[in-house]
C-alpha cells in the first residue's frame, strides 16, 4: 500500500480512521491471545505453563507489530518485512512452547494456528495466504497427532475460526487502504490544479513577452546596422526599441497584478470548504460588497495563511471568519479552538511575513490566545 504522499498524523479524519482500524484489529489480536491462554489455566505442569505463556506473549507482540505496519503507510518497507519475518519466526517457536499445554483438554496451539491464518492476508497476497492456511492446518493436525488430541477439533478451530478472522482482518485493512488512496487522490488533484495554474500563468507571460521581444530584437539589429550609415534613423529605431521594452514591462506588470488579484469571496468559500472537509465546523460572515480590491487582496493573503495555521497548528473543532468595515479600515477576524502550546504565536514565521506585508500597506495584524482559542485580527486601510 504505497502512500508516501499522505501522512495520517497530519490529517485529522484519516488519523481517526487509522486509530479506529488499529483498535478494531487490536481487539481481535487480544481475543486470539485470550483463547489459547485458557489452556494455561488447565495445565498442571508449571514449567509448561511458563513456556506456553512466553510463546503466547511473544506471538501477541509479533501480531501487534504486523498490524501496526499494515495501517502505517509512512513506515519504511524494511520495517514491514522485519515485522512479517518476526511473526513467522515466533509462530514456528510456538509449536514446541505452546503445543504441549493442556494436552487433551484444550486445543491450545490450534488457537495460535487460527490467529496465524487470520493474519495471513496482512502478510502475503492470496496465493501466499492460501499456502499459510494450508501450512497452519497441517501443523495443527500434526500437533494433535503428536499430543494425542483430536485432529478434527484442532482443524475446526484452526481452519474455521482462522478463516473468519482472516476475512474480518482483510476487510478492515482493505477499507483502510481505500481511505488512504482517496486521500492521495485529493492531494494529487490539488497538486495538479496548482501545476495547471502555473502553466496558465507561464502561457500568459509568454504571450505578453513573445511578440514584444521579437520586435525589440529586430529593432536593435536594425539600429546596429544603420548606425554606421544613417545615425539619425538608427537613433529612431533604438528609441522605438526602448519604447517597446517599456510597453512590454508595463504589460507584464498588469498580467502579474491580474494573476495576484483574487476574489475574496471565492477565497473565503475555498478556505471554508477545506476546513469543513477536515472536520472543522466553519462559520463565515461574507465581506462587504463594496470592499475595495486592494484591501481584498491583502485580506485574501492573510486568510490563506490563517487557514493553513488552523490545519497545521491546532486540533480545531470550530473556526469563525468575520469580515466587516470599521470607520476607515477593513477588519478580518479569524478565531478557532484546539490550540496547544505548539500553535502559532507572534514569532511564527508565516505570521511574521504576513504582518510585514500588512504593515507595508498601513495595516496591522494582532494575535490573541485565551485558553485553547486563538484569534487573528487584521486591519487594512479602506481607501477613500
Amino acid at each position: 500500500m504505497a502512500s508516501e504522499a499522505v501522512t495520517p498524523r497530519a490529517d485529522r479524519r484519516l488519523h481517526r480512521a487509522r486509530q479506529a482500524t488499529l483498535l478494531s484489529l487490536a481487539t481481535g489480536v487480544w481475543a486470539s491471545v485470550l483463547l489459547p491462554a485458557i489452556g494455561l489455566t488447565r495445565e498442571p505442569d508449571r514449567s509448561r505453563v511458563a513456556l506456553g505463556a512466553v510463546g503466547i506473549l511473544a506471538f501477541a507482540v509479533a501480531q501487534t507489530a504486523v498490524l501496526y505496519a499494515a495501517v502505517t503507510p509512512w513506515l519504511a518497507q524494511r520495517w514491514r518485512r522485519r515485522a512479517q519475518l518476526g511473526l513467522i519466526v515466533v509462530a514456528a517457536l510456538t509449536v514446541p512452547l505452546v503445543a504441549p499445554v493442556a494436552v487433551g483438554v484444550w486445543p491450545t496451539w490450534a488457537w495460535i494456528g487460527a490467529a496465524l491464518v487470520g493474519m495471513a492476508p496482512l502478510l502475503v497476497r492470496l496465493p501466499g495466504a492460501l499456502a499459510v492456511t494450508a501450512g497452519a492446518l497441517l501443523v495443527s493436525a500434526a500437533v494433535a497427532w503428536w499430543t494425542g488430541g483430536s485432529v478434527g477439533r484442532n482443524l475446526a478451530v484452526t481452519g474455521g475460526i482462522g478463516v473468519g478472522v482472516a476475512a474480518v482482518n482483510w476487510f478492515q485493512v482493505w477499507f483502510w487502504g481505500l481511505l488512504v488512496e482517496a486521500r492521495q487522490g485529493q492531494a494529487a488533484q490539488a497538486r495538479l490544479a496548482a501545476a495547471e495554474e502555473r502553466l496558465r500563468f507561464a502561457r500568459d507571460v509568454h504571450d505578453v513577452l513573445g511578440h514584444h521581444l521579437t520586435v525589440i530584437a529586430l529593432k536593435a539589429e536594425l539600429a546596429a546596422r544603420l548606425a554606421p550609415v544613417d545615425p539619425e534613423r538608427a537613433g529612431r529605431e533604438a528609441a522605438e526599441a526602448q519604447r517597446l521594452a517599456a510597453s512590454a514591462l508595463a504589460e507584464v506588470r498588469e498580467t502579474v497584478h491580474g494573476y495576484r488579484a483574487v476574489d475574496l469571496g471565492e477565497q473565503l468559500a475555498a478556505v471554508a470548504g477545506v476546513l469543513r472537509s477536515c472536520g472543522v465546523r466553519c462559520t463565515v460572515q461574507p465581506p462587504p460588497v463594496d470592499l475595495p480590491q486592494s484591501a481584498a487582496t491583502e485580506l485574501a493573503a492573510v486568510l490563506r495563511e490563517a487557514g493553513t495555521n488552523v490545519l497545521r497548528h491546532s486540533q480545531a473543532q470550530w473556526c469563525r471568519i468575520h469580515i466587516d468595515r470599521e470607520d476607515s479600515v477593513a477588519r478580518m477576524t479569524v478565531a478557532n479552538d484546539g490550540v496547544d502550546g505548539r500553535g502559532p504565536d507572534e514569532h511564527s514565521h508565516g505570521l511574521r511575513g504576513i504582518a510585514d506585508r500588512i504593515a507595508a500597506v498601513g495595516g496591522e495584524l494582532r494575535v490573541h490566545r485565551e485558553d485553547s482559542v486563538f484569534t487573528l485580527d487584521i486591519t487594512v486601510p479602506w481607501p477613500s
